[in-house]
């Protein structure tokens, strides 16, 4: 497949294009969760249980719902990159540990354990150049 080799000098794009369709996705998810009040907050906190966090969930909704919704805005800039990866990546752990928790197996868990790849991918990978953080 010679005649696509030349997508090699676009990768820079291709991780633009990543970066953007992943940050808003995860904002879509995330913000209607940080509007939630601490009624949703309690909610999504008490997912921690599944990793054995079992204290304080209206905190830890907020920081979950925080951590969805900045850190898609974060991705899709490019701005404090890896942290940011690594943050959701963390919180795709937890959402995957909810779904084997409440035995919904790994057709339930499919698209958070396939999103903490990428993430774990991307922290390795970088932003790329068409980024805030470009090195």
């Amino acid at each position: 497949m010679a005649y696509l080799s030349n997508l090699n000098n676009y990768r820079n794009t291709g991780l633009l294009i990543l970066r953007v369709g992943l940050g808003a996705m995860m904002i879509y998810h995330g913000y209607p969760k940080l509007l939630g009040g601490p009624h949703g907050w309690a909610g999504l906190g008490e997912s921690t249980k599944y990793v054995g966090i079992h204290f304080w969930p209206v905190l830890w909704g907020f920081l979950g719902a925080l951590t969805e919704t900045l850190g898609g805005f974060l991705i899709i800039i490019g701005l404090v990159f890896r942290p940011a990866a690594l943050f959701l990546m963390l919180f795709l752990i937890v959402a995957a540990a909810t779904h084997f928790g409440e035995g919904e197996g790994l057709g339930g868990a499919a698209h958070a354990v396939e999103l903490v790849f990428v993430f774990a991918g991307l922290i390795f990978v970088g932003p790329g150049k068409y980024s805030v953080d470009k090195k």
